[in-house]
């Protein structure tokens, strides 16, 4: 895998990561401070490139904290698409990624050929959550429950800092419904390893800007779309997922007995579900080329 710098509009460094090999390239965009550790299924994938978050694991925190809403992370996502050349191609988004990746699509539709939306809803974050409360009140409870967490950013980081990821915690994580057991263990550790080490006040601070973006209306959107969710997601519920794109002509919908991390729990089926999309992408640039 290689890493290196680019800048933002606002001066501030961008890392970006980008799978090693040559392959049909793939924008990832990453969810609130993960890394290319939570995909293990393309990680060894060439043309795969995402990029890591603001005043996350290596890229640089703004100097103005107030640039980390929707339009810095979808300029970072075009920055990330200019550097490395690449005009138009399939977007993914996991996560608050999601919210992302479909920004993406509706103000850049001509760099966008397709969209695989993995365990998140676009836009309205804190609704999407909670499936087992009540409608009305889990916006409130996300938001709040996360304004909480943000204040207890020092604490979490003294407790979570000095944390050991070992074969015992692990297993304990994969086993108390957070990640479920179908997960690889070492993709687990690594991923869990990495996250640990946030400054928790501005992962929640990433969190609650991006979370606010009120629902976003995927009318617009003509390129083929694919839906990945977990069946026992607490963080994105399949409807707040299928609701946006249930009148889309070109929509395919999968729900699998996963969490909210279902790139670790079937990491296969992410794949599987790309190579299906980059195929109906093919099929539909050439049905729209003229050639017959």
């Amino acid at each position: 895998m290689r890493e290196h710098d680019v800048i933002a509009w606002d001066g501030t460094k961008i890392r970006t990561w980008q799978a090693a090999g040559e392959g049909t390239p793939v924008l990832l965009c990453p969810g609130v401070g993960s890394g290319p550790e939570s995909w293990p299924s393309l990680t060894g994938r060439g043309g795969v490139l995402s990029w890591y978050m603001r005043g996350t694991m290596g890229s640089g925190r703004p100097v103005d904290e107030r640039n980390i809403s929707l339009d810095d992370h979808v300029s970072d996502a075009i920055a990330v698409l200019d550097d490395a050349g690449i005009d138009r191609c399939v977007v993914m988004g996991w996560s608050m990624g999601v919210t992302i990746a479909a920004e993406l699509a509706l103000r850049h539709p001509e760099r966008v050929a397709g969209l695989l939306l993995v365990a998140g809803a676009p836009g309205d974050s804190f609704d999407a959550m909670l499936p087992l409360a009540p409608k009305a009140v889990r916006r409130f409870i996300g938001l709040t429950g996360t304004k909480l967490l943000q204040q207890a950013g020092p604490v979490l980081d003294r407790v979570l800092h000095r944390v050991p990821v070992t074969d015992a915690t692990t297993f304990l994580l994969r086993h108390s419904g957070v990640i479920k057991p179908t997960s690889d263990p070492k993709a687990v550790t690594s991923a869990v390893s990495r996250f640990l080490q946030h400054d928790w006040r501005w992962y929640f601070t990433l969190a609650l800007a991006l979370g606010g973006t009120p629902r976003q209306d995927l009318g617009p959107v003509v390129c083929p779309v694919t839906l990945l969710a977990g069946r026992d997601d607490v963080l994105a519920t399949t409807e707040s997922m299928s609701g946006s794109v249930a009148g889309l002509p070109q929509a395919r919908l999968r729900v699998l007995p996963c969490s909210h991390y279902l790139p670790l729990e079937a990491p296969e089926v992410v794949s599987e579900e790309l190579d299906l999309l980059l195929d109906r992408v093919r099929s539909v640039d050439f049905a729209t080329s003229g050639r017959s």
